[in-house]
């Protein structure tokens, strides 16, 4: 669906193995292992990253930003934006980012990738030089396209199915924004306000207090095996988050696998609007995510909350979700 052609280049890149590094990384952040959350698929961080890159390879044919769009996780550490977390980035989410070309550069196999397509390394590790691939809140990208429709499918929701996904992905083209800056858009109204609707979904999960409590709780553990040497900085980059989480059910320090099996077993927690002593209660902090798409609106393009109430209403509720300020889960850490 993403692109009718898988360009050859691609291969050799993603079989480095910083690249296959990606496959043991799952892109929900750790909620994919606990019962707080309906069953989902699997989906790596490698597979998202292979999609990112066809979407722009589809829409741009540029070899230097489908590279890029490969590359733009290759930083990502295991669990993903809860190491984020736990480096105090809550909002942003994007901390560990600057090592992406340090990884880059380290690497023997993709230098040697590089050199032999004549491109330099600053063409390809910062894929938000290229609007294409990633732009700002709340417009629309290939990265922010990709985990839309990817988490819809059933890696965070079941909202839609691979027909509806076509329809929708047909559905976009490249169009000028407000700034003059290329930006994904759609054509058809009807079918930017079926994606945005489901957008709101995603968005309300993303931000719900079962989502933040679950981030937080894998940062803490993180945080307090990396402060006692039970886990280094290079565990959390070099190995599976298989192989992690056999340490931590297997950490006998401050009852972490105990409260790990807990979490792990949990199917819902507790919110409330103050702090709930004596349980592991944490002040919920999150990044907001959501999007604005463009639409063809006969010669111009406008944002799609501008000629639809569904879609603005639908915005609304995205933006201003709100959720009780705490949220626990019955132990102590």
């Amino acid at each position: 669906i993403l692109s009718e052609d898988f360009p050859d280049f691609l291969y050799d890149y993603i079989y480095t193995p910083e690249m296959q590094k990606q496959n043991g990384i799952s892109v929900t952040c750790g909620t994919y292992y606990s019962h707080i959350f309906d069953k989902m698929l699997w989906y790596s961080s490698l597979d998202h990253s292979i999609a990112v890159s066809l979407i722009i390879w589809h829409f741009t044919k540029d070899k230097k930003q489908t590279i890029s769009g490969l590359f733009h996780d290759i930083a990502t550490p295991v669990f993903k934006h809860c190491i984020d977390v736990m480096n105090g980035d809550y909002e942003k989410q994007e901390s560990t980012e600057e090592l992406t070309t340090k990884i880059i550069r380290n690497s023997k196999e993709i230098m040697k990738l590089l050199n032999r397509d004549k491109i330099k390394v600053e063409e390809v590790d910062n894929y938000h030089i290229y609007p294409i691939a990633d732009n700002d809140t709340p417009m629309l990208s290939a990265d922010r396209l990709e985990y839309t429709l990817s988490n819809g499918l059933g890696v965070r929701k079941k909202l839609w199915n691979l027909k509806e996904v076509k329809e929708i992905y047909e559905n976009i083209e490249i169009q000028e924004n407000e700034q003059g800056i290329p930006e994904l858009g759609f054509r058809d109204v009807k079918i930017a306000e079926k994606f945005v609707t489901n957008m709101k979904t995603l968005s309300n999960f993303y931000s719900s207090n079962q989502t933040k409590l679950s981030m937080h709780f894998l940062s803490d553990i993180m945080k307090k095996m990396s402060e006692k040497g039970l886990v280094t900085s290079n565990d959390l980059y070099q190995l599976s988050e298989k192989e992690i989480i056999q340490k931590i059910e297997k950490c006998d320090y401050a009852n972490i696998a105990k409260c790990f099996k807990i979490w792990e077993n949990a199917n819902e927690i507790g919110e409330s609007d103050a702090y709930i002593p004596d349980k592991y209660c944490i002040e919920t902090k999150g990044k907001l995510r959501y999007i604005v798409p463009l639409v063809r609106n006969h010669n111009n393009f406008v944002r799609i909350n501008e000629i639809s109430e569904q879609a603005r209403e639908d915005i609304e509720k995205a933006i201003h979700f709100k959720t009780k300020s705490f949220a626990y889960l019955n132990f102590k850490f």
